[in-house]
């Protein structure tokens, strides 16, 4: 008779972990957009952080981001229980503040963009390299709370694919996404970080196309890197303006509608609406606050 029930047992728990495989394979294949959102972000919040101090940046944001769905997985289950209405306009709130980021940083961009002299730019790397533990911190908290609403919208999308399954399924595919989506998207952070890195240990090694490899990496990591920076402010817009529009039946039907008569255009241009949407509501907000800022005697953040 034990034997019966401990064979039941475990034939259950087979069933489980089959079910929740399947499940976090379909909620990771649809929140695949989002990690590449994730990825380019967090890769852009890390740069310009002297070399020797990357790795233990990377490890700390990582770490915040672990804190960060610690609290969003209970949460998201107790909303997902409790008030499962409550989760749109939470979401909406985090994509408002994505597209102010992003409005904040073009405003920077284009509004206090100087020609840098070699002698400036030389006393800026100087800067960095002196740079005090509070401007890392500060950097690191920036990331830590962008990630906070990429790890919300991960959380929600996976929430959305298992709702039809029992609570027990629900934390196992929910604490299978967070663990996996963190440790991969600061795994390739931390490897795109220190590229540099690898390419110049490469051109000190002997071989010839050791050394080759080396030079084509420090030629690309500057590209990749200018790259991970635009692509992250554009991401800003396109994850914030989707949870906007998502989160807005009648604008959502009509960016859906517009799509479906784009002909072969139909695949871009929900994203690029959604962009478009984004970059809007994040400067509103941004116009906002820097009202709010100036009324209050205090310089906008622009």
């Amino acid at each position: 008779m034990p034997a019966g029930s401990l064979l039941t047992l475990l034939d259950d728990i087979a069933s489980i972990l089959d079910d929740v495989s399947i499940l976090t394979k379909k909620a990771a294949a649809k929140t695949a957009g989002v990690l590449g959102d994730d990825l380019a972000l967090n890769a852009q919040q890390v740069s310009g952080v002297v070399s020797k101090r990357e790795l233990p940046v990377v490890w700390a944001v990582a770490k915040g981001s672990f804190i960060n769905k610690l609290i969003l997985v209970p949460l998201a289950l107790v909303i997902g229980t409790f008030a499962p209405w409550g989760i749109t306009p939470l979401l909406m709130i985090g994509g408002l503040y994505l597209c102010f980021e992003g409005c904040e940083k073009l405003a920077h961009h284009f509004l206090h963009r100087e020609a840098k002299t070699l002698e400036q730019a030389g006393q800026e790397i100087e800067e960095l390299a002196a740079a005090p533990p509070e401007t890392e911190a500060q950097k690191i908290k920036g990331a830590v709370r962008t990630d906070f609403v990429l790890s919300a919208e991960i959380i929600a999308i996976t929430l959305g694919t298992v709702a039809g399954q029992d609570f027990q399924r629900q934390v196992l595919v929910l604490s299978s996404i967070a663990v996996i989506m963190t440790v991969g998207v600061y795994g390739l952070v931390a490897g795109i970080v220190k590229l540099d890195d690898a390419g110049l240990y490469l051109t000190q090694r002997r071989g010839n196309s050791q050394q080759l490899l080396g030079r084509a990496i420090l030629w690309a990591a500057p590209f990749l890197m200018k790259s991970l920076s635009v692509l992250g402010t554009a991401a800003m817009f396109l994850v914030g303006g989707g949870i906007i529009t998502h989160g807005i039946p009648w604008l959502h039907h009509a960016i859906a509608h517009i799509a479906g008569m784009s002909g072969v255009l139909a695949p871009v241009v929900p994203a690029l609406l959604d962009g478009i949407c984004g970059l809007v509501a994040g400067g509103l907000v941004l116009l906002l606050f820097t009202s709010y800022q100036k009324l209050r005697g205090k310089p906008g953040h622009a």
